[in-house]
């Protein structure tokens, strides 16, 4: 059965006339006569009654016209819906981003413009740090990925672009020492006691406090270990060490706690779009130019307090 078959059936049955159906078909009324025939065979089942001056449904076309009807409008809907997810409206687009992603001015703004953009994709979104990120989009398990360094190599078939740079600030007591000073080096951190994410974690920062550390002649001291950032700050002001996040965590504002600037050009962290370098699908590549439209606007550092 085509739904040629079902459209000819339906205008027979709208018009109960072959005439009036053929002209609204634009086809031939021999032709369409011979079509539902072919129908009626097909079915097993007398659908229309037929004289030289009326067509009417039999029992079994009026049902038969309910179906043939959905039938019709849920191959329209499929044809619409095919035809949105060409255009990147429709569909699933599956998003990570890291944990101080969500403190930074460009995350609200590219999920808002997106989701006003293309209120037809399901946009899921996953926290997750970098490592497990970049694993998941080369497994296919993600579509993109915002990301921080990863100071790993990266899979085959894997790409990152540029969105925003953010420094890394010093996160300290209001009564340590430090605090004192509008900006801190890297040196004046040998012998203190840090908090930090879990090494297995697979945040890019974690790397990259051992190579500024090193690079300032010293091995960092891990006074303690947290997963997650409002812990770690929450530690420090508890006085078990300081910290150094991604400057967007500045926005949390938790009392005895205060930020501090790093004067080392090289404590800076870049967010990151991963994703990958085949993966060229409508939805991958509207997120990826709202993201990019959106950095290039957002540019202003955090301040710090």
């Amino acid at each position: 059965m085509e739904l040629r078959h079902l459209r000819y059936f339906v205008a027979v049955a709208e018009e109960l006339s072959f005439t009036r159906a053929a002209a609204r078909l634009h086809i031939g009324q021999p032709p369409l006569s011979h079509q539902i025939q072919q129908l009626e065979s097909e079915v097993g089942a007398q659908l229309l009654e037929r004289s030289k001056r009326w067509v009417r449904l039999t029992p079994a076309g009026q049902l038969f016209l309910e179906d043939a009807r959905r039938v019709l409008a849920l191959s329209e809907q499929a044809m619409q819906t095919a035809r949105r997810a060409e255009r990147g409206e429709a569909g699933e687009l599956r998003v990570g981003f890291t944990y101080s992603t969500p403190l930074t001015p460009l995350f609200a703004s590219v999920v808002n413009r997106y989701r006003q953009q293309y209120p037809g994709v399901t946009l899921t979104l996953h926290e997750l740090p970098t490592v497990p990120q970049i694993t998941a989009i080369a497994a296919r398990e993600l579509d993109l990925g915002l990301v921080r360094p990863p100071e790993i190599a990266l899979p085959d078939g894997i790409s990152l672009t540029a969105l925003r740079q953010d420094s890394l600030a010093l996160v300290l007591p209001l009564a340590h020492p430090l605090a004192a000073k509008k900006t801190v080096s890297i040196g004046d951190l040998r012998d203190q006691p840090l908090v930090m994410y879990p090494r297995t974690t697979g945040t890019g920062i974690y790397p990259q406090i051992f190579r500024l550390c090193r690079a300032a002649g010293f091995q960092p001291s891990i006074a303690m270990e947290a997963g997650e950032a409002s812990t770690i700050i929450g530690l420090v002001a508890a006085g078990c060490g300081i910290s150094i996040l991604p400057a967007s965590f500045a926005i949390i504002h938790m009392a005895g706690v205060c930020y501090r600037t790093l004067d080392d050009p090289a404590a800076a962290t870049t967010l990151l779009l991963a994703q990958r370098k085949e993966d060229h699908s409508p939805l991958v590549a509207a997120f990826v130019a709202i993201a990019s439209a959106a950095a290039a606007e957002l540019n202003e550092p955090p301040k710090l307090t």
